[in-house]
C-alpha cells in the first residue's frame, strides 16, 4: 500500500492515477499514524519551498525514512529531500539528502538570457547503477521547474540532465529516492522508472 502524501501542494491526481494504471494500490492522507504504516510513502509537490515546508509534516517523514522503507519525493517532493533551498530567502529542508536548491540564473555563462522555468523534455544520463534505473534505457522526461539541486560530486546522484546547468535528476540513497522530473508525465521511461520504484516496495516488504 503506497501512502500519497497530502500536504496541500501536490499533483495528487496525476500520481494516483499513474499508480492505478500500474495496479498499485494506494491511499492520499495528511493523517500522520496512516502515513507511518504505508509500505512507502511518495512526497509530491508543486509550488515554493517555504510554503512547502510550512504545511509539510516534516518529522514524520523523518520518521518514516528511518523505518527503512522506501520513500519517493517528485518534483519539488524531491527538492524538499534536501537540506535547504535560495528559493524566497534560504529555508531549511528535511535534510534526508545533501545539497541545496537553487534557481536557475537565467543567462549563461556568456551572458546569454535563456527562459526559466524550464520547461519541458530533456533526456536523463545515467550516473551510476541504482535499482531504479534497473533494465531501462537512457530516454527523455518531462520537466517544469525553476529551481534545481546539482549534485555532481555527491553519491546520490543517479541520473542528471542538462538545462544551461547541470540538473540532478534522478538522485537517491538508500531508501530515499527523488525525481527532479514528473514520471507520471513522462511516457514509457516515466511509467518504468515508477514500476521499478513499485519493485523496490515489494522487495523491502518481503524482507520485513
Amino acid at each position: 500500500m503506497i501512502g500519497i502524501v497530502d500536504y496541500g501542494m501536490g499533483n495528487l491526481f496525476s500520481v494516483s492515477k499513474a499508480l492505478e494504471r500500474l495496479g498499485a494500490e494506494y491511499f492520499i492522507s495528511a493523517d500522520k499514524h496512516k502515513l507511518l504504516h504505508a509500505d512507502a510513502l511518495i512526497l509530491p509537490g508543486v509550488g515554493a519551498f517555504r510554503d512547502a515546508m510550512e504545511r509539510l509534516p516534516g518529522e514524520t517523514i523523518k520518521e518514516f525514512a528511518a523505518t527503512g522503507k522506501p520513500l519517493l519525493g517528485i518534483c519539488l517532493g524531491m527538492q524538499l529531500l534536501f537540506e535547504q533551498s535560495e528559493e524566497n530567502g534560504l529555508t531549511k529542508g528535511i535534510g534526508l539528502l545533501p545539497g541545496s536548491v537553487r534557481r536557475f540564473p537565467g543567462r549563461t555563462l556568456a551572458d546569454i538570457p535563456y527562459k526559466v522555468p524550464h520547461m519541458g523534455w530533456n533526456r536523463l544520463e545515467f550516473v551510476q547503477s541504482s535499482p531504479l534505473l534497473n533494465n531501462l534505457q537512457e530516454d527523455y522526461v518531462y520537466f517544469v521547474h525553476s529551481y534545481f539541486v546539482n549534485a555532481e560530486n555527491s553519491d546520490v546522484l543517479l541520473a542528471k540532465t542538462v538545462y544551461h546547468e547541470q540538473v540532478s535528476a534522478v538522485v537517491g540513497r538508500d531508501n530515499v529516492l527523488g525525481m527532479q522530473f514528473h514520471p507520471e508525465k513522462s511516457s514509457k521511461l516515466g511509467m518504468a522508472l515508477l514500476a521499478n520504484f513499485l519493485k523496490i516496495v515489494e522487495e523491502r516488504k518481503a524482507v520485513r
